[in-house]
């Protein structure tokens, strides 16, 4: 077999017999493990790949959960575009290149944050395998979960700046439009200028909402594609290919988005909001102190505010994460993972 890692694997004895029972969803047969460098290598080159398909609806989805905190605070009722009519007042108003504004700071993103969440989430998967009574690996759903938030929650806290570069980035062409200064020019100049204004502390501005989303991110998108793809495969006796392996990625991203879009708004906007010479948020004490004004203010519905292009963002992107990162490990002659 091929050096896969966590590889689902259904044994011949399994099958057609009526003394051994039918492998439990949870069974889970593990592999040698790929070599961390090669792992932390697809993970980047899979991410760089999705980004080219998803970010223009990342862009979008930035706009639109700030529009109503920009209308808010200059007295006006806000009148909130959809995906296709804040696409075209970008392209109008901006270009049609700032659709893709700030890219270069997510995919100085996903250089860190990418191969960290995946190294960590393999490492954590491998210590929740665990024998049934009958002595056969088997990982829980449950495990998956916690695998899910640890990854997430210590890729997000490690990569903090550089998801603070790219919100910032994305909402320069709404500044200038509105007639105030440059903020920011590039990666480098971001990140001195940040640093520069708020410390090190700035640097981790918005760390805990950007946390919370990592971690329902990392269960939405990873711990369900991995149960997804292992229930597909059990269940309907099924083989590890590029059908399931679609599948897998469409529930995931759909349940990426809805775990993790209100805590996505909230990050959005603590992380654009401008700060004081302290270092301390303008608009907003916190992270609940955001959440319960977004609520209170704007309704509850404002928690899903672009939920279309969130959507629209994460599963297509979920796809060709999942598809290019199960074809490199298949040109390498690793298994599935």
């Amino acid at each position: 077999m091929g050096k896969g890692v966590n590889t689902v694997f259904r044994p011949a004895e399994w099958d057609n017999s009526e003394e051994k029972e039918r492998p439990k969803l949870e069974y889970l047969v593990t592999n040698k493990k790929t070599p961390p460098v090669e792992l932390y290598l697809t993970a980047f080159a899979s991410a760089c790949s999705a980004e080219i398909v998803g970010y223009p609806f990342d862009m979008c989805k930035t706009r639109m959960q700030i529009q109503g905190e920009i209308a808010s605070r200059v007295g006006q009722k806000a009148k909130y575009r959809g995906l296709l009519a804040t696409a075209m007042g970008i392209v109008r108003e901006e270009g049609l290149l700032k659709l893709y504004g700030g890219i270069s700071a997510m995919l100085f993103r996903h250089s860190l944050f990418s191969g960290i969440k995946m190294l960590t989430y393999d490492y954590m998967r491998e210590k929740m395998i665990v024998p049934d009574e009958d002595g056969r690996p088997q990982l829980s759903f449950l495990g998956s979960c916690i695998s899910g938030v640890l990854a997430g929650a210590t890729a997000s806290v490690l990569t903090n700046p550089t998801e603070l570069i790219k919100i910032q980035m994305q909402m320069e062409g709404q500044r200038r439009l509105r007639g105030e200064p440059p903020r920011i020019h590039n990666v480098l100049q971001a990140l001195t200028s940040i640093y520069r204004t708020g410390g090190v502390v700035g640097l981790w501005k918005g760390t805990v909402p950007n946390t919370w989303r990592s971690a329902l991110v990392t269960i939405g998108d990873v711990s369900c594609y991995d149960f997804c793809k292992r229930f597909l495969i059990a269940e309907f006796d099924l083989v590890d290919n590029r059908e399931v392996q679609f599948v897998a990625a469409m529930t995931a991203g759909v349940a990426d988005a809805i775990l993790s879009l209100p805590a996505d708004v909230v990050k959005s906007r603590i992380m654009n909001q401008p700060t004081d010479e302290q270092g301390r948020g303008i608009h907003y004490k916190g992270s609940l102190d955001c959440l319960s004004r977004l609520v209170r203010e704007e309704g509850f519905l404002a928690m899903y505010k672009g939920f279309i292009p969130y959507w629209m963002r994460v599963g297509p992107a979920s796809v060709v994460f999942w598809m290019t990162f199960e074809q490199i490990r298949r040109f390498r002659g690793s298994e599935g993972y």
